[in-house]
């Protein structure tokens, strides 16, 4: 008998994943994941925020039950949602015209936006993704039927965003078209746009007819402040009135990777709208999770709806900020005190959990096979992997083996991964 699956294609690991697991499987006393995307303490182990842990201890206070959400997920933390990524003073005036679902984190959720997007529209939009960007903007939008194109957000010779080939873009692109658009701490790159360059950004979307989807899942950890990791998302919803949908996530800002909370919200042109768009979104949420976890979201709103936990939560962004930055600096330092070749101040422009640091692939693989410095292909590493017993370690090796090698260390154009 003929199996159905006889046609299935070996189709390959995922790249990050892949690596943790090489990582896990080498046996060296001396290793270094740069991979994947995880916040780690100094000690290298995942850190509960404080915050978390009191919220967590009050929610077993209170008997914890387990029964089911909603289908459109815990309504208070996703009010509290939007009015974090609108702002409290802004939210009171947009709040009527918001169609709003708890996600399945920020893969979920940019999966229900492209979902919404594809059930409400008769345009077939195209998607414009920055290259290089996280490696699952592609897989979910094209996952979904979406035309993708890519188009160049970095300048690999400079080492920064390439305006004018990002605002080439949008006059070119059809109008409608989606923009998917890093609300801040762009990955894998590190480099965000300025206020300004925002603005321009903006300006040329609201007049070209263009739609932004703004991935946010690194408000507060990218600077340690929420209201300046909004601003872009402040930017197009309060100041230019567009219509938007936001993907949210907690995974990073809260430490509750595991949890998979996120909320996907789009902002409409009238209440009445908004309302027929959140009925189409709780259609789809039925069809594919019908009801979202729990106990992760009421973690995450109870920190977003009680004052003191709000407050400790920012304290825990500007700890967890803090120590990136720290490290970001340190590797900066240490890469000039050994010498390594090249400028490296692309490394403390940057900011965000990431450091592009634009080595060629064979100088990874050796820091993998040689020094046991695990890290993506395209360079990119996660700075909550270095600590300070071990960023020594790593510039060191960077700087040997960028030495043992003729070329100048520009990177390759390739998307980046978790």
């Amino acid at each position: 008998m003929t199996s159905f699956f006889s046609s299935a294609p070996r189709i390959p690991k995922d790249a990050i994943f892949a690596l943790t697991a090489q990582y896990k499987s080498d046996t060296s006393p001396v290793k270094v994941n740069l991979g994947q995307g995880a916040y780690r303490d100094n000690a290298a182990l995942p850190w509960i925020l404080p915050s978390v842990a009191e919220a967590r201890e009050r929610i077993s206070n209170h008997k914890l039950d387990h029964e089911y959400l909603p289908i459109l997920g815990l309504p208070e933390f996703r009010q509290a949602a939007c009015k974090l990524a609108i702002g409290p003073t802004k939210f009171g005036s947009v709040a009527s015209r918001i169609a709003s679902c708890q996600s399945l984190s920020g893969t979920g959720g940019l999966h229900l936006a492209g979902s919404l997007i594809k059930a409400c529209s008769s345009l077939k939009p195209q998607v414009w993704i920055p290259e290089p960007t996280w490696s699952n903007h592609h897989l979910v939008f094209s996952s979904l039927g979406f035309e993708c194109r890519s188009f160049q957000y970095y300048d690999f010779e400079r080492k920064r965003i390439d305006m004018n080939a990002y605002k080439k873009m949008l006059q070119n692109a059809e109008p409608h078209s989606i923009v998917i658009l890093h609300a801040c701490a762009h990955n894998p790159t590190g480099c965000d746009p300025t206020k300004d360059q925002w603005q321009e950004i903006g300006r040329i979307m609201k007049e070209r007819q263009l739609f932004p989807l703004l991935d946010a899942a690194y408000l507060g950890f990218n600077s340690g402040s929420i209201d300046d990791d909004a601003y872009a998302i402040r930017y197009f919803i309060n100041d230019l009135g567009m219509e938007a949908s936001v993907s949210m996530s907690f995974a990073k800002n809260m430490g509750l990777y595991g949890e998979r909370v996120g909320c996907t919200f789009v902002v409409t042109q009238n209440a009445e709208i908004a309302e027929n768009t959140e009925s189409v979104m709780e259609r789809l949420q039925r069809s594919e999770v019908s009801n979202p976890p729990a106990y992760g979201a009421k973690i995450a709103s109870m920190i977003l709806n009680d004052a003191k936990l709000t407050e400790m939560w920012y304290a825990d962004l500007i700890t967890m900020c803090s120590r990136i930055r720290e490290m970001r600096h340190a590797l900066y330092n240490l890469l000039v005190e050994n010498g390594a070749p090249g400028d490296w101040t692309h490394v403390t422009s940057q900011s965000g959990m990431f450091s592009f640091l634009g080595l060629p692939r064979d100088i990874v693989i050796k820091l993998k096979e040689q020094y046991h410095i695990y890290m993506a292909e395209n360079s990119r590493i996660s700075l909550a992997g270095l600590n300070t017993s071990n960023v020594a370690y790593v510039a060191k090796a960077i700087s040997e083996c960028i030495r043992a090698d003729t070329r100048p260390s520009t990177g390759p154009s390739v998307s980046s991964v978790l």
